[in-house]
């Protein structure tokens, strides 16, 4: 099953920076969740820092942001120390988030084919429902949308 725009996006619980992480403990905030395809890679970094710097205004207007990728827990503890980022990223290394928002795609790194996390990000509201998702983002930008987007929420 995948999420689609207005509709309720199910529960979900899985390991993240700050212990197991419940989408149902997010109800009453709005919610950016965020795909990406791997810790330390310089489009993860810069989009990773760009969320950084964008997230008082997501706490300004009542919206909590989590990075998700299917890297372990102490890959995603280092990153997110290096980067100082001020938001949990959650592990998805059984690819149960990733399949709930169908971000996992068949992709070509270097001329070869590879399985991956398709750069996406995902807004939903403080009810729970999907508002506005990004797919195949382009990092450049991107946050500022996302933000913008957030505010526009009720």
């Amino acid at each position: 099953m995948s999420v689609h725009i207005g509709s309720a996006v199910p529960d979900f619980s899985a390991p993240s920076t700050a212990g197991q992480f419940h989408l149902q403990q997010m109800r009453g905030r709005n919610l950016v969740i965020y795909f990406y395809p791997k810790d330390n890679t310089s489009g993860c970094t810069t989009e990773g820092q760009d969320f950084a710097a964008a997230y008082p205004g997501f706490v300004k207007c009542a919206t909590q942001v989590v990075g998700v990728s299917r890297d372990s827990l102490k890959s995603h503890a280092g990153f997110r120390e290096k980067l100082k980022l001020p938001f949990d990223l959650i592990c998805d290394a059984d690819e149960q988030v990733c399949s709930l928002f169908s971000v996992i795609k068949n992709k070509t790194m270097y001329g070869r084919a590879v399985r991956g996390i398709e750069r996406s990000t995902f807004l939903i509201d403080s009810r729970g429902f999907l508002r506005q998702q990004w797919r195949g983002v382009k990092v450049t930008g991107h946050v500022e949308q996302v933000l913008t987007a957030a505010r526009d929420l009720p």
